[in-house]
């Protein structure tokens, strides 16, 4: 094999679109580009979302008030059932509920929920517990420890300030 015997793959190359060449060829008298009009000249191109002088649809749909779906937490939950899989007396926190596949994908912590029923004693730890799943643990001889959210990335460092100007006499 040398530079000079490549060559592309079957299928891979495809002959130019030749436009304008009798009405025979396919593409002739207006080239695929339809009748008359702005798009049929050189040049032109219209924006996305232009409608051709009518409000467009994104300027004609209502926009009011403020959406906090973006800063809500969002907390993996876990069944009090589901715990059942631990040995009696073990300590129960996100690394253990992961490696055991209860808490799968990303969220802001776990929270525990209170469906189905316990049988054995557990520490448990998350980020936010069920009235009922707290009941549920703690009747058992269980322990619930909230720990505290997840620690956000930490912000771009500030630019340092600038000396002041001295001032003019």
């Amino acid at each position: 094999m040398r530079l000079h015997n490549l060559k592309p793959r079957p299928g891979a190359k495809h002959r130019t679109k030749r436009l304008g060449q009798g009405e025979s060829s396919g593409h002739g008298k207006t080239s695929g580009r339809g009748g008359k009009g702005q798009t049929a000249r050189s040049g032109s191109s219209i924006r996305i979302g232009f409608e051709g002088g009518q409000m467009p649809l994104i300027r004609r749909i209502p926009k009011r008030g403020f959406n906090n779906a973006r800063f809500a937490t969002r907390y993996l939950s876990v069944n009090v059932g589901d715990l059942n899989q631990f040995d009696n007396g073990a300590r129960v926190d996100e690394t253990a509920l992961r490696a055991a596949g209860l808490a799968n994908g990303r969220g802001d912590g776990v929270k525990i929920l209170g469906d189905g029923e316990l049988t054995k004693k557990l520490t448990v730890s998350a980020h936010a517990f069920s009235a009922s799943a707290r009941a549920k643990i703690e009747a058992k001889g269980g322990a619930c420890e909230v720990v505290g959210p997840k620690a956000a990335a930490p912000a771009k460092a500030a630019a340092p300030a600038k000396p002041a100007a001295p001032a003019k006499a």
